[in-house]
């Protein structure tokens, strides 16, 4: 264990605490106001390009499905979903919470390094070297997860509600607060289901799950993940349905590799191991 750790008191570590709380808010609050400067740009170009029928997503989309017939139709450049205020002070507050989320998201990898380094001190060296790639790991994922929601979840999802009609006596208007509920929620909840290989691994390292868990249930796995990308894609058809599956699958997979195996499995692979040894020196 860190020697630093050992001089420090019950009071140093509280102030170690103070000043890293001092910090993390600090960069936050550097940070929400600097995107609240550039908000109204982000906020056209960013937040409501989905809105739009020239968004990257659904140009690449466009390329892919205009040979096949079967496949929904990306290739309509005046979609455009209209976007109401009907609240007075409701923009003026979705600007301040718009920046404070994206300066949660930009902060991020700052505040996983804080939090590295306050607990660092109480770490054996072993441990520190383990964690070190658990807080780069996590926020990588992290990001790609975000990424994901941005580019994938999110404009699929309101690519079919915003073009569903129950009746065409009913005009399609989204109300801004709607929408921005909708579009930080997808993108945060795939960040943090990105975070499953993590939170596996985690629970592996404790005891608690292994690798036998994910070959057991692997079969009501994929079923319950079908039926999670066809809530979240509420489109119905199967390319849609495989561009939130196949993520999440491969989530799970990588989950799998990196939990410890049950003993068991490892006297198995071991025995395997030592009979092909064997087989090959009688050979």
């Amino acid at each position: 264990m860190s020697q630093q750790n050992d001089e420090m008191s019950f009071w140093d570590h509280l102030e170690a605490l103070r000043w890293t709380l001092f910090r993390c808010i600090l960069a936050l609050l550097v940070f929400t106001i600097a995107s609240f400067s550039v908000m109204r740009y982000l906020f056209d170009h960013v937040i409501m390009a989905p809105c739009y029928g020239d968004f990257a997503t659904y140009r690449l989309m466009c390329k892919v499905t205009s040979s096949v017939s079967f496949l929904p139709d990306f290739c309509d450049p005046a979609f455009k979903v209209n976007i109401v205020n009907i609240k007075l002070a409701t923009q003026f507050f979705t600007h301040m919470s718009s920046s404070f989320w994206l300066a949660l998201l930009l902060t991020f990898p700052y505040l996983v390094y804080e939090v590295w380094k306050f607990i660092r001190p109480a770490l054996y060296e072993n441990e520190m070297k383990s964690l070190r790639w658990v807080f780069s790991f996590g926020t990588v994922m992290f990001f790609i997860g975000c990424s994901v929601g941005y580019f994938i979840v999110f404009p699929m999802t309101l690519r079919f509600l915003a073009t569903y009609e129950l009746s065409a006596a009913i005009s399609e208007q989204v109300s801004l607060e709607s929408y921005m509920d909708n579009f930080l929620m997808m993108i945060f909840i795939m960040g943090i289901v990105f975070e499953m290989p993590l939170l596996s691994w985690l629970l592996s390292q404790i005891g608690i799950l292994n690798r036998s868990f994910f070959r057991t249930y692997r079969r009501y796995a994929i079923v319950g993940l079908l039926v999670a990308a066809a809530l979240i894609t509420p489109s119905g058809d199967p390319f849609t349905l495989s561009l939130v599956f196949f993520p999440l699958y491969g989530l799970y997979e990588l989950s799998a590799f990196f939990v410890k195996k049950a003993p068991e499995e490892a006297e198995d692979d071991s025995d395997e191991l030592l009979s092909t040894v064997s087989a090959e020196k009688d050979l």
